[in-house]
């Protein structure tokens, strides 16, 4: 292997929200680079194909449960540290848009749900990764945001201001835990995933006509600018935010 394809040996990451699409993507990057990755989600049975998926045990763990559930991620700190000895890298990359429609008509339970998931269990993520390795060891954590969280996104729009959130307390943990911990986030625009399916399917040309590079993003896409923000080599980069949209921002699109 070259020395590219080493950039992880013998360092494990924490990928949340990754049995499939941007996380999956990210977890093969790793484990194709030489390093182990912990991935968790909430469906099982795709977490542990997923686990197959990427080399079997010695190279993944798969731990199902919600990302927003401190026991969850408590057991699966433990669990990583007990396996793989480290937690060199955290990917926040569970996210949820249980609500489409206007803002003014938004169910604020559903609010409260995504604000849960999509900024405090990352954050929470964070501190407990920091207090059990990164804060003695140093690391790096990669927040998966969207070019939603950049400028208003009719119809999406409150899971847009969870992402604008998650983007300033990405820039503000880059402050206090720099130098020996780095924070950065990704804004990616529509993306190939069962997630982003109601975004694009039934119009996939239509859709990626506007942007410059006339296609939409594909999970490795995502999963090449995470694995570089992880690296040695992003190691002067802290407190970003990547915008990964193939040009979309470029047009005023979202």
């Amino acid at each position: 292997m070259s020395g590219e394809a080493k950039r992880f040996a013998g360092r494990t990451a924490i990928i949340t929200g990754a049995s499939r699409g941007i996380g999956l993507g990210v977890a093969e990057r790793i484990v194709a680079e030489g390093g182990r990755v912990c991935i968790t989600a909430r469906n099982d049975e795709a977490l542990q194909e997923a686990v197959v998926h990427l080399g079997g045990p010695e190279v993944a763990l798969g731990i199902s449960g919600k990302a927003d559930d401190a026991a969850h991620q408590d057991a699966v700190i433990a669990q990583t540290l007990e396996a793989f000895g480290s937690i060199d890298h955290l990917v926040n990359n569970t996210g949820i848009n249980p609500a489409y429609g206007r803002m003014i008509d938004l169910d604020l339970a559903a609010a409260q749900k995504m604000f849960a998931v999509n900024v405090l269990s990352a954050l929470a993520w964070t501190q407990k990764v920091y207090g059990a390795w990164m804060g003695e060891h140093g690391g790096t954590v990669v927040n998966v945001a969207s070019v939603a969280g950049i400028k208003p996104a009719p119809g999406i729009g409150f899971y847009g201001a969870t992402k604008a959130m998650l983007i300033h307390v990405t820039e503000e943990l880059a402050v206090e835990l720099g130098p020996d911990v780095r924070v950065n986030s990704v804004a990616p625009a529509v993306v190939k995933t069962k997630f982003a399916g109601a975004l694009y399917e039934g119009r996939e040309e239509e859709v990626a006509s506007q942007y410059p590079m006339k296609r939409l993003g594909v999970p490795e896409d995502i999963g090449s600018v995470v694995a570089f923000l992880l690296s040695h080599e992003s190691g002067w980069l802290t407190g970003q935010n990547i915008v990964v949209d193939g040009g979309l921002t470029l047009t005023g699109g979202v």
